[in-house]
């Protein structure tokens, strides 16, 4: 895999390792880790052997959100130096919520602001218990902007305007709750919790995990006639397609499918 200068990736078992690699700042990040995290994530999108994506933090902490100097830099900066920053915080969000692979937040430890919304544009994300949440922006005059379209489709409006003007910290298990996290685990059961949920995505088609990451952020946004074309032509699609028919004929023959096989 690239080398990188805040963050590792790797490759185990055609799951992309993903780790914010900066402890001594628990994992803070700046332009440089966006910038990072952006193009690993579009390589890993890209790469046909890869099936899935983990993204985590070294150390104790997942992400602290924004990093100190970086905070500096841009504070002194002018309109358009911080709004071509924050697009490049917007895209990188997008690039881990738009990616066809499943990812999946390992939540190690603490995600502040930002840190929380990598969390959100993830598809699932799974903490260990004495993880914590917050939306800490307000206390500094500012808000979790770029963040807010991932935050608010994981928790709805009511639980974002709650979190997002009191800057409150919630636990793992009460962000389980709102629908911010998936599931919650032990630390020592962490990565347990993981990998078994890698496992349930490597047993399901590649095509049809993308195409249902489709379904599930477009539907609601379509009106009837929208959506009833589009899943009619969605199921259409898929039926027909080699992955499809492979799935069917491996479900009606009692055997495992091809792109579990590997056959």
């Amino acid at each position: 895999m690239s080398e990188y200068k805040s963050i590792r990736m790797e490759l185990r078992e055609r799951v992309a390792w993903l780790t914010l690699n900066r402890p001594e700042s628990r994992n803070a990040f700046d332009e440089v880790m966006i910038g990072e995290i952006h193009c690993a994530v579009e390589s890993a999108s890209a790469d046909p052997a890869i099936r899935v994506i983990v993204l985590t933090g070294e150390g104790t902490a997942f992400s602290a959100g924004a990093n100190i100097d970086w905070m500096r830099r841009m504070g002194e900066a002018d309109f358009d130096a911080n709004y071509k920053d924050a697009l490049g915080l917007a895209h990188m969000l997008d690039a881990i919520a738009s990616s066809p692979k499943p990812t999946i937040a390992r939540v190690n430890g603490p995600a502040i602001g930002g840190g929380t919304g990598l969390v959100a544009a993830c598809d699932i994300a799974i903490a260990a218990d004495s993880a914590f949440f917050s939306f800490s922006e307000v206390k500094i005059g500012l808000v979790p902007a770029c963040i807010a379209p991932y935050v608010i489709r994981k928790v709805g409006e009511g639980r974002s305007r709650e979190l997002f003007i009191t800057g409150r910290r919630i636990g793992a298990v009460e962000a389980r709750e709102y629908g911010l996290v998936n599931f919650v685990a032990p630390p020592e059961k962490l990565e347990d919790k993981v990998m078994g949920v890698v496992k349930q995505l490597a047993a399901s088609g590649p095509a049809a995990v993308a195409s249902a990451k489709r379904l599930a952020r477009d539907v609601p946004q379509m009106s009837k006639q929208q959506y009833i074309e589009y899943t009619a032509r969605l199921i259409a699609d898929l039926r027909t397609s080699d992955e499809g028919r492979e799935g069917t004929r491996a479900f009606l023959e009692k055997r495992a499918p091809g792109w579990i096989s590997g056959e």
